[in-house]
């Protein structure tokens, strides 16, 4: 933890960042790192954490402000100028090359003398700082754990001294995190300085030494991690008291709504996505199904809701076999989706606020009139009932839907696929990207839907947000299900294991 008589290794002061189109990111941001430290840097989507960032990594220029780095101002013309002087930035998506070695992705664009002893150089930072990867193996048949440890490498190969990281964690399973986590010790430990983006509570009060917490473009506090309480850190995200837990009562289970036998599907590349997986839901459960992203949720979820060929197997929706029905037939049935992508997938940015309230049921008969006509009126009251009923804040029924916030955006989705009154809602991701308080209702929603018998499919790669809501766990590797079992019955450690592959359960069935 930095005393208060060492110097900032980076010192960034009055911060403003607009864009050509106005938007206003960075409202006077200033802020320290200090050598030998982890900062995390917290805040909701949208507070202008990864923005701020990205000005000190050389990817944006600020609007106006100065950065010092020891004591001296620079400005940066580009990422490459910030990392020769000791700046690195690992994003959230990497950027590497699939078919190159991991080895070759590291020295990728250096030539001559930092070529020199390169592997053995490696070698030494992998036995170091932890951070071991198969140099050899092509990135593309590396784990995402191993690719982002490639991005690491590279930084800590090029001699930074301030190693900044967006969402680090969010493709990760529990043991690649807890590898991480150790491996950035290490590094600060060896007097590196670290910034550690990110929006989850547990995840910051268990890593870094000083948080400083953003809301929407301004630093709005600070805090030793000793000092910190997830209420207090959550109230300073949101601006008002968010409840972390869910009170979840017992479930009163009722019938079988979705039973799926033995079912294949194959992903874009022609390859199997989903390899023989069986499962139920009743109804007054919540079934969840955890997983690092990439390994078959998305296909089995495309499957469910008709947008996916299924090749082998059966699904079973109310005891009627609907394998490879079409979405509209399957929301007529009592099928709703919350799709895990809100803006490609839930709504059309430019269409309205009611437009996009009767998206997919704008043919339905209470939303037309004579020669299917549509109803505008009965569109218009629609629309403002999911506002008042979702607590949607919105310009008007009018505006585009590109004009909502994230959070406001999905509850104007959720109460879209709400309104079709289903028997069995089929959440995708329903959080990702949100900020805590909308967190908050749509975990607490989902709860309520289970307690009024409805079923409820959870697929999540928030391993906190699967174990806290679900009545069963379904674990997901590789296009199968590696566990099924109850919450209780899975600690951190053993799911970390069957999110990697490397254990096979099949309790609480």
């Amino acid at each position: 933890m930095p005393s208060v008589n060492r110097s900032p290794l980076v010192s960034m002061r009055d911060i403003v960042k607009i864009y050509p189109d106005g938007t206003v990111a960075l409202r006077g941001v200033s802020i320290d790192v200090y050598p030998g430290e982890i900062l995390g840097l917290l805040g909701e989507n949208g507070a202008g954490k990864t923005t701020l960032m990205k000005i000190l990594a050389g990817f944006l220029k600020p609007t106006r402000g100065e950065i010092y780095l020891r004591g001296r101002r620079v400005v940066f013309h580009s990422a490459a100028d910030a990392l020769r002087n000791g700046i690195g930035m690992v994003h959230q998506h990497l950027a590497l090359v699939p078919v190159f070695t991991a080895y070759e992705n590291i020295v990728l664009g250096l030539g001559g003398q930092e070529l020199s002893n390169a592997r053995e150089h490696i070698e030494k930072l992998m036995e170091e700082t932890g951070l071991r990867v198969r140099l050899d193996v092509p990135v593309e048949q590396l784990s995402f754990g191993e690719r982002q440890r490639i991005e690491i490498l590279r930084m800590l190969y090029r001699r930074v001294d301030v190693l900044i990281l967006d969402e680090p964690t969010t493709n990760l399973t529990p043991i690649e995190t807890r590898i991480l986590f150790q491996a950035l010790k290490r590094l600060r430990d060896s007097g590196k300085s670290v910034v550690f983006i990110t929006h989850k509570l547990r995840e910051v009060l268990e890593i870094a030494d000083r948080i400083v917490v953003m809301r929407r473009g301004r630093v709005v506090g600070e805090v030793p991690r000793e000092k910190a309480e997830p209420k207090m850190l959550a109230r300073m995200m949101v601006g008002r008291e968010v409840f972390l837990r869910i009170e979840k009562p017992p479930s009163k289970l009722g019938d079988v709504v979705l039973r799926v036998e033995d079912l294949w599907v194959r992903g874009d590349t022609g390859s199997w996505a989903v390899k023989g997986v069986s499962f139920e839901v009743r109804a007054g459960e919540i079934f969840g199904i955890a997983g690092v992203e990439g390994n078959g949720q998305s296909e089995l979820v495309q499957a469910l809701t008709g947008l996916r060929r299924v090749e082998k197997g059966r699904i079973i929706l109310l005891g009627r076999d609907v394998t490879n029905m079409e979405p509209s037939e399957l929301y007529k049935l009592g099928l709703a989706h919350i799709p895990e992508d809100r803006q490609a997938m839930g709504l059309i940015l430019d269409m309205s606020v009611a437009e996009n309230s009767v998206l997919g049921m704008h043919r339905w008969p209470r939303f037309t009139r004579r020669l299917g006509v549509i109803s505008w009126k009965a569109v218009t009251e629609h629309a403002k009932k999911i506002i008042e009923e979702y607590d949607v804040v919105a310009p008007g029924f009018r505006s585009p839907v590109r004009y909502l916030s994230g959070g406001n955006q999905q509850k104007l989705l959720v109460g879209r696929e709400l309104s079709k009154q289903p028997k069995l809602v089929i959440a995708a991701q329903p959080t990702r990207g949100l900020d805590v308080a909308a967190t908050e209702y749509i975990r607490r929603l989902l709860v309520k839907l289970r307690s009024m018998g409805h079923a409820v499919l959870l697929v999540s790669a928030d391993t906190d947000e699967v174990l806290q809501l679900s009545d069963r766990v379904a674990v997901m590797y590789a296009g199968r299900f590696t566990a099924i079992a109850r919450p209780e019955e899975l600690t951190e450690e053993k799911l970390g294991l069957l999110m990697g592959g490397m254990e096979v359960v099949k309790a609480g069935q």
